[in-house]
């Protein structure tokens, strides 16, 4: 597969030093410097049935990447809000997550402890600890926030792309990579390939996509970018549920 270098870019983010001054001025700072990568919303569908949303904001700061993204399930007062903090590498420096409306509450976060990750659980104003010997490198796949797995698929397209002398382009091939589901409190390793170019009909309008396999203990699933490498539809295998960006 030949993808264009620059738009690579959207993965990766450039280091600026840091300004001086107090904290407030240094916030307003980042809050100015600030680039929207992208950003809008994900319907859920379960046998042609819109079962959920997801909208999302991914930014780019000075020093890091920021991805906000809230769930909202059809018919139900219950959401979920998730705050995912990486460094320009990809690299975690923190994420928290929280659910609310619903019956049940919860809160938890993950953030890197020396060597390894570790996550703490909020139930009933106690916080417990689960450690993942897994490195900070790891990636995020919470459940339902299909813009971490968009994430992903621009992490794997800068690392999987290997420049040639006099080529514009970068060939792709087959990559795992750690992850940590915080919802589930478990982690494990996901396979992504390039599969080729697909037609495919999104919203009456019928377009070529690139087509990604991501394989894992959690499932098979295909992911298509489109000419401007953002995310647009999930296939969930043996799942009957589909994921098409409004």
């Amino acid at each position: 597969m030949k993808l264009s270098f620059v738009a690579l870019i959207l993965c990766l983010a450039i280091v600026i030093p840091a300004f001086a001054g107090d904290k407030k001025k240094d916030q307003k700072k980042t809050d100015a410097a600030a680039t929207i990568v992208d950003s809008g919303s994900f319907g859920v569908f379960v046998s042609g049935r819109r079962v959920a949303t997801e909208t999302f904001t991914i930014k780019q700061l000075i020093d890091s990447n920021s991805t906000t993204s809230d769930i909202k399930l059809e018919g139900s007062k219950e959401t979920q809000h998730s705050e995912l903090h990486l460094t320009p590498h990809g690299d975690l420096i923190r994420y928290d997550w929280k659910e609310s409306g619903g019956q049940e509450k919860g809160e938890t976060s993950v953030e890197p402890a020396q060597q390894f990750l570790m996550q703490k659980v909020k139930a009933n104003d106690k916080y417990t600890e689960q450690p993942y010997l897994m490195p900070n490198s790891s990636a995020v796949l919470d459940d339902y926030f299909f813009s971490h797995r968009e994430l992903l698929l621009w992490r794997y397209l800068g690392s999987g792309c290997v420049l040639k002398q006099g080529q514009q382009g970068c060939d792709l091939q087959k990559a795992e990579f750690g992850f940590v589901v915080p919802r589930q409190r478990s982690s494990g390793m996901v396979t992504l390939g390039y599969v080729g170019k697909e037609t495919v009909q999104i919203h009456g309008v019928t377009k070529p996509l690139d087509k990604f396999s991501m394989s894992s203990d959690f499932g098979e699933w295909f992911l298509y970018l489109d000419e401007n490498k953002k995310l647009v539809r999930v296939i969930i295998l043996g799942e009957n549920t589909e994921v098409i960006r409004d």
